[in-house]
C-alpha cells in the first residue's frame, strides 16, 4: 500500500501482479473492466486479511536504487532530501519510499477496510485503473478506519512503531499465514531474493519513455515498436549519399556495427536527398547535472557524424523545463530552483558544443528562452492529442503534475520546421530525422500519429519525423538496460581524472571472463556479457583491432586472452577520448555558448 496520494489523506495505492494472466491489463468493455476491478478488490481485501507486518527501515540511497531500481519512488520522483531513505515493505504489495513526515499502519489489517473509489452519480467504480507496467496494475483505493483511529494522524511526525522502524542487521522478518518472507534488512538482503531478482531481470524487459530494465531483446523491441531493422541495402544507400560525395571517409563505426540498428522512414528520406531536397537533424539533452557522462556523448556524436557526412542543419532542444517539472523543488524561504537547470544547459552545452559541430549549421537553444517561438505548433500539438493517447504512452497518473502531461507536446514540437522560422528560414516542407536511442521512439510514435495536422499535404513525409535508433549504452556493472547518471559507479563522467576512469574499469566494469586461467584458456569470454569489450565495441574506431580482440578474448588466445588486458585497453581508449574531449570545453566560454544559442538563420 503505497501513500502516493499526499494531498488526499485517507487514500492510496495497491498495486498487484498480472504474471501469467493472458488479458491485456486495460480491458475495453466496462463489464469487463467492472470484473477485472472486482477481482482486484477481493485480492487487496484477502492481502489486507492476511495481518502482515508493515516494517519501515532506512537505507541509503544510491544502495536502494541499486537494489530495487526507480520503482521505489512509484514514478512520482523522491520526495526525500539526503542521502538516505526511509522504505516501508509489504509483502507481496510494496517496497516504496515514504515521505517525509508519513507514518504508516503497523500491520496490514490495522490500516483500515480496503474499498475503491466509486462515482457519486452512477455507483460506479471511478477513477480507479491508473497504471499498468511492468505486467503489475495500480488501483486507487480509499481506507475506512475504526473511530478511535480516525482521529489518529496518519500523515503525523510520529515514528512508526518501533518494532515496525527496527533496523538491526537483518533480523527483521515478516511471516504471513506461516510462509518466511526472509531477511528484509543488511547487505545480503534483497527483495526479492537476489536469485529471484536476477531472473526477473533476465526474463521482464522494460523500455519506456522512462525506464529501461531487464534483458534486452533489440528483435523484439523493433517487432513490438513496429520499426524496422537497418538492412544492408539501406546501409549501401546511406554509403552512396555520404561516402560517395566525399563528405565523410566511411560509414559511421556504430552503423558498420549495428549499433545503431533500427529506423523510421530512412529510406524515404534518402530519396528526398536523391531529388535535392534537403533534411534537418533534431536531438537534445535534458540537463540534469553539471557532469555528463560517456552514454550521454553516444548521440551526440553520431548527430555530429550525420551533420557532416549529410552536410545538413542541426536543432538541439534543451529541455531545462522537463527537469524542472520532474525533478525541481520548492523551498520557503530560497524559491524554486528552476534558474538552477537553466545554468545547467548552459554547462551542458559546453560538453556538445565540444563535440565538433559545424557552428554555421547549429542552433542550441534552451526551452526556457525559446518556448515562445515554438508556442503556435506545442498549441496545435496539444488539441490535436488526446490525454488517454499521451498517459498511454507516457504512463501520467494522477498524481503527475499538469506540467509532466504537457511536456511530450514541447520535446514534439522542434520535429516541425515551421517551429524554427529565423534559423531554418520559414520552411514547412523540410523533412527531420531524429538519432534516438530506442526508449525515446514513444514520443515521436505519438508525434508521427498527429503530424499531418501540422504540415501541408505535399510534405514528402506526411509531416512525420524520420528516426533512426540506438542501442542502449551499458552501465559498467552489468551489459543489461542502460546507463544511468544515478549510479556513480555504473558510468565514466566527462569531469574524470585518468585514476578515475581506471579506478572505475577495474573495480566495477563487469566481466565475461571464466572463473580461472585454466577455464578461460579453454573456453574464452562470454563476450556479450563482458562490460568493457562491449564498450570497445562503442569506442574503438578501428576494425580490425575490435574484431582481434573479440576473437582472442573469446578463445583465451593471444595477447588479450583474459579480463585484465581488455580491461587495460579500454582504460587506454577511455583516457585519450575524455581528455580530448576536457581539453575542448575548456575552450568554451559562456559567451561562445551564448552565441550557439542565439536565434539566427542556419547556412544550408
Amino acid at each position: 500500500m503505497q501513500p502516493v496520494w499526499v494531498n488526499e489523506p485517507g487514500n492510496g495505492k495497491i498495486t498487484f501482479s498480472l504474471e501469467g494472466s493472458s488479458r491485456t491489463p486495460f480491458p475495453t468493455k466496462d463489464a469487463q473492466h467492472e470484473a477485472l476491478l472486482d477481482a482486484v478488490e477481493r485480492a487487496t481485501a484477502e492481502l489486507s486479511a492476511a495481518d502482515a507486518e508493515i516494517v519501515v527501515f532506512e537505507l541509503a540511497r544510491t544502495e536502494a536504487e541499486h537494489r530495487y531500481g526507480q520503482g521505489i519512488y512509484d514514478g512520482r520522483g523522491s520526495t526525500t532530501p539526503g542521502d538516505k531513505l526511509r522504505l516501508a515493505w509489504l509483502p507481496g504489495a510494496a517496497l516504496v519510499e515514504l515521505p517525509p513526515g508519513w507514518q504508516l499502519c503497523e500491520r496490514a489489517g490495522s490500516c483500515g477496510k480496503v474499498a475503491f473509489a466509486r462515482g457519486a452519480a452512477e455507483g460506479k467504480k471511478a477513477d480507479t485503473l491508473i497504471l499498468a507496467k511492468k505486467k503489475q496494475v495500480s488501483v486507487k483505493f480509499s481506507v475506512e478506519v475504526e473511530a478511535a483511529a480516525a482521529s489518529a494522524d496518519l500523515r503525523g511526525k510520529a515514528p512508526a512503531t518501533e518494532e515496525a522502524k527496527k533496523v538491526d542487521d537483518g533480523q527483521v522478518k515478516i511471516q504471513v499465514d506461516g510462509v518466511d518472507f526472509g531477511d528484509l534488512l543488511g547487505v545480503k538482503a534483497v527483495a526479492p531474493k537476489q536469485e529471484e531478482a536476477t531472473k526477473d531481470e533476465d526474463e521482464d524487459m522494460v523500455v519506456t519513455a522512462h525506464e529501461v530494465s531487464g534483458k534486452i531483446d533489440y528483435e523484439k523491441l523493433i517487432r513490438d515498436f513496429g520499426s524496422t531493422r537497418i538492412s544492408k541495402d539501406l546501409l549501401a544507400r546511406i554509403e552512396r549519399l555520404t561516402v560517395g560525395k566525399g563528405t565523410v571517409p566511411r560509414l559511421h563505426h556504430w552503423l558498420r556495427r549495428e549499433i545503431f540498428f533500427s529506423h523510421r522512414d530512412m529510406e524515404t528520406l534518402c530519396k528526398m536527398l536523391e531529388q535535392g531536397k534537403p533534411f534537418y537533424l533534431y536531438t537534445g539533452r535534458g540537463p540534469s547535472s553539471a557532469a555528463m557522462h560517456l552514454g550521454h556523448l553516444i548521440p551526440f556524436l553520431f548527430t555530429k557524424w550525420l551533420q557532416d557526412a549529410f552536410d545538413v542543419p542541426l536543432v538541439v532542444q534543451m529541455t531545462d523545463d522537463e527537469k524542472f517539472l520532474w525533478k525541481g523543488k520548492y523551498d520557503e524561504e530560497t524559491g524554486d530552483n528552476l534558474m538552477h537547470y537553466h545554468q545547467l544547459t548552459i554547462e551542458n552545452a559546453k560538453d556538445i558544443i565540444a563535440c565538433g559541430f559545424d557552428k554555421r549549421k547549429t542552433f542550441i537553444f534552451s526551452d526556457l528562452e525559446y518556448v515562445g517561438h515554438m508556442y503556435p505548433n506545442i498549441v496545435r500539438i496539444w488539441k490535436a492529442v488526446t490525454y488517454n493517447t499521451a498517459r498511454g504512452a507516457f504512463g501520467f497518473v494522477g498524481e503527475s503534475n499538469i506540467g509532466q502531461s504537457a511536456f511530450p507536446a514541447i520535446q514534439a514540437a522542434p520535429s516541425f520546421p515551421s517551429s524554427f522560422p529565423v534559423p531554418l528560414g520559414g520552411s514547412n516542407d523540410m523533412c527531420c530525422l531524429i538519432p534516438c536511442a530506442i526508449d525515446q521512439d514513444p514520443y515521436f510514435r505519438v508525434t508521427r500519429d498527429i503530424a499531418h495536422k501540422l504540415t501541408p499535404r505535399h510534405h514528402p513525409l506526411g509531416g512525420k519525423p524520420a528516426l533512426i535508433h540506438a542501442k542502449f549504452f551499458p552501465p559498467l556493472e552489468g551489459a543489461s538496460g542502460k546507463m544511468s547518471a544515478s549510479n556513480e559507479n555504473s558510468a565514466v563522467y566527462l569531469t574524470d581524472t585518468p585514476e578515475m576512469i581506471e579506478t572505475k574499469v577495474m573495480k566495477y566494469a563487469f566481466s565475461g571472463g571464466r572463473d580461472t586461467a585454466k577455464e578461460q584458456r579453454e573456453k574464452g569470454a562470454e563476450l556479450d556479457k563482458d562490460v568493457s569489450y562491449q564498450w570497445l565495441r562503442f569506442f574503438l574506431e578501428d576494425d580490425a583491432e575490435v574484431e582481434r580482440i573479440g576473437k582472442e578474448y573469446g578463445t583465451g588466445t593471444g595477447e588479450y586472452w583474459n579480463t585484465g588486458s581488455v580491461k587495460k585497453r579500454l582504460i587506454q581508449e577511455l583516457q585519450r577520448m575524455v581528455k580530448e574531449h576536457q581539453e575542448v570545453r575548456a575552450r568554451i566560454t559562456d559567451e561562445e555558448v551564448k552565441a550557439w544559442m542565439r536565434v539566427r538563420r542556419l547556412e544550408f
